[in-house]
């Protein structure tokens, strides 16, 4: 049985993708880790990492048979504006160590994800191609770049088995977004369901690439569990789930919260949000390895007012998604349901 580390366990993606691999390996198979314990309690083992830290990374993964790691601590987009060089050392050092424990041979994959903020001013906006110019404009864009080229290196010359795609802005409502530039797109459903105004920093017809949670945790499964055979991108494969504005976003509230009420005031995060693509082209992921996105703008409305929190204080009391073991491995190989269930996490 696959045994799993999980870095950045306390983060938006990490705290989800924790649950799932629970459900997948089984809970004593899967490890959690993070600078701190998490404030909700995590159906498996928590070891307390610094990512930075290599030997500490070490003796984890020596002492829990680790087979795969999930390297997901960053510092995102917005925030790293604001302390370059600390999101340079955390974004890039994290990942040379996980890749060195691959290439030392002790772990067998790794998953890294990627961004759309590794394209730029000068990368096709419109169904952004797999292969384009790339000009990131933020010091998380860089390192993103530079970890694509990384792992592509790694891979070509140490046999590295890493994985990536290219995460769109991430939707989801059971943890605060972490200081990125889709972060409007969260909190303006606490503002739906408080009954508030929301004031958004970006301006309204500003079109980004956006996906749902769920589609994230089975896309990131469904790329892990491939074939290595079928995995031909070893930089970071685009992947795409849905692009709307925030103006968009307000309308389809309004269907089911008729006084909401929106207003705008863009700031430094607008020109960041115009350097990226608008549309993405994920064919590349179709063609090697089955990705087919399932949440529409619907489906995400009416699930994110249904379940986010009024407050994140009471971030607790939302329940976890409860998917069965069984479900995980259909979707893990290759089964696709029809039809959409609100709150299904793959």
């Amino acid at each position: 049985m696959t045994r799993a580390l999980v870095i950045g366990a306390n983060g938006q993606i990490g705290s989800e993708l924790v649950n799932a691999l629970a459900e997948l390996y089984g809970e004593d198979n899967v490890i959690a880790a993070d600078l701190v314990a998490p404030r909700r309690p995590l159906p498996v083992t928590f070891e307390a990492v610094d990512a930075l830290n290599l030997p500490e990374l070490q003796s984890v993964v020596a002492r829990h048979a680790i087979d795969e790691v999930y390297q997901l601590a960053a510092v995102l987009s917005a925030k790293g504006e604001t302390a370059p060089l600390a999101t340079w050392n955390l974004n890039m050092n994290a990942l040379i160590n996980v890749l060195e424990l691959a290439r030392e041979r002790r772990i067998a994959r790794i998953f890294w994800p990627s961004s759309i903020a590794a394209f730029g001013p000068h990368s096709v906006a419109s169904n952004t191609p797999q292969l384009t110019v790339m000009d990131p404009q933020t010091i998380y864009g860089v390192s993103k770049l530079a970890g694509e080229r990384l792992c592509d290196y790694y891979h070509q010359r140490f046999e590295v088995d890493v994985r990536s795609m290219r995460y769109p802005g991430v939707v989801s409502y059971r943890t605060p977004p972490g200081g990125g530039t889709t972060d409007y797109a969260i909190a303006i459903f606490q503002a739906a369901r408080r009954g508030e105004a929301y004031t958004c920093f970006l301006a309204p017809d500003t079109r980004l690439p956006m996906i749902y949670m769920p589609d994230v945790v089975r896309a990131t499964l469904e790329l892990m569990q491939a074939d290595p055979d079928v995995v031909r991108v070893r930089s970071s494969y685009n992947v795409a789930g849905m692009s709307f504005t925030p103006r968009e976003l307000a309308e389809a509230i309004r269907h089911h919260v008729p006084n909401f009420r929106i207003s705008y005031q863009p700031d430094f995060r607008q020109a960041i949000a115009e350097s990226w693509p608008r549309r993405i082209d994920d064919s590349q992921a179709t063609r090697d390895w089955g990705w087919q996105s399932r949440f529409d703008l619907d489906a995400l409305v009416v699930d994110m007012l249904q379940n986010i929190p009024l407050d994140w204080a009471a971030a607790d009391d939302v329940p976890l998604p409860a998917a069965s073991r069984r479900q995980m491995e259909r979707i893990c190989n290759g089964t696709r349901e029809g039809g959409h269930a609100a709150g299904v996490l793959p």
